[in-house]
């Protein structure tokens, strides 16, 4: 009786192929999966999203799902388990991804035609943090350990200059740090920097202004590090290359675009896009190991 059961089963089997096949990438039931890094204000962050997935799905025919997780290694990780398909990434996440997961970098964002990035050491105008070696001793916050404007150039400079903090921590995100040195939680931090356009500042103090309105008045910059190459945009390596191509153009048609410009631009300051590939981040890689970095080992 098991065995006739058992013939009816796999008949039934072999009829239906056994599985449930995947509806194909970029349909309704499958759509392509884009992540945004949790560097700036959540709900700002899932508001523009949703105009970025309505240009690009518009421009492609495909349909989009975006998501914005909780931390720069949760992108990582969704690389790995195909959860993720397209990234807007940070510099370091982008290179720990690639080693793990071997994604791909295809476009460089550009920042007022920039396409490297410094960090830069804030504190409080009135406090006694003046120098880098006023940081000795000090109470120091860093964004995530995945960041590069947000940990890894300050902790360069900082090994350069032999500079100790006493105590730090990580913030999460740029303006979080911003907000701890201006309400003097911590004497001091690391947050991205870019320079002022027509007089208004564009680092991450610009962030959180709706909020603290004196923050150029309050917050100063201490010092600014080297500069390394901007933000990739990245894609799982098993892509389909036509379906990688139309979406890289259609990134690039969507920020020429008035609306685009202005959704890039509230997302990450970001004013254009450029094509890239994964040597351009060796510079990074170089520093990396001369600071003798386990990325893998530091992230975890």
């Amino acid at each position: 009786m098991f065995s006739r059961v058992l013939l009816v089963v796999l008949t039934l089997c072999f009829i239906t192929s056994c599985s449930v096949k995947r509806a194909p990438l970029g349909t309704d039931k499958n759509p392509i999966k884009v992540f945004l890094i949790p560097s700036v204000d959540a709900q700002m962050l899932k508001d523009k999203a949703q105009d970025l997935k309505k240009g690009l799905e518009e421009l492609t025919g495909y349909s989009i799902k975006l998501s914005v997780p909780s931390s720069y290694i949760a992108v990582v990780e969704a690389f790995g388990t195909k959860r993720a398909d397209v990234a807007v990434m940070n510099t370091f996440g982008y290179l720990l991804a690639h080693k793990k997961y071997d994604v791909e970098a295809k476009l460089l964002v550009t920042r007022f035609g920039d396409t490297s990035y410094k960090s830069q050491i804030i504190a409080r105008k009135d406090s006694k943090i003046n120098s880098l070696s006023d940081i000795k001793g000090a109470k120091f916050a860093y964004v995530d350990p995945a960041s590069a404007s947000g940990y890894l150039l300050a902790k360069s400079l900082f090994k350069k200059k032999d500079i100790e903090p006493a105590e730090t921590m990580f913030a999460q995100k740029h303006d979080s740090v911003v907000s701890m040195v201006y309400q003097g939680q911590v004497d001091a931090g690391a947050t991205f920097y870019s320079p002022p356009i027509e007089g208004r500042i564009q680092d991450a103090r610009r962030l959180v202004k709706t909020q603290f309105p004196d923050v150029e008045e309050k917050v100063k910059i201490v010092s600014l590090t080297d500069s390394i190459p901007n933000d990739p945009i990245i894609f799982r390596k098993d892509i389909e290359t036509e379906m990688k191509t139309k979406l890289v153009e259609a990134l690039k048609t969507y920020i020429a675009t008035e609306k685009g410009k202005a959704t890039f631009e509230a997302l990450y300051l970001v004013t254009g896009l450029v094509d890239v590939k994964d040597s351009h981040y060796d510079p990074v890689r170089k520093l990396l190991t001369e600071l003798d970095v386990n990325i893998e080992k530091m992230v975890k």
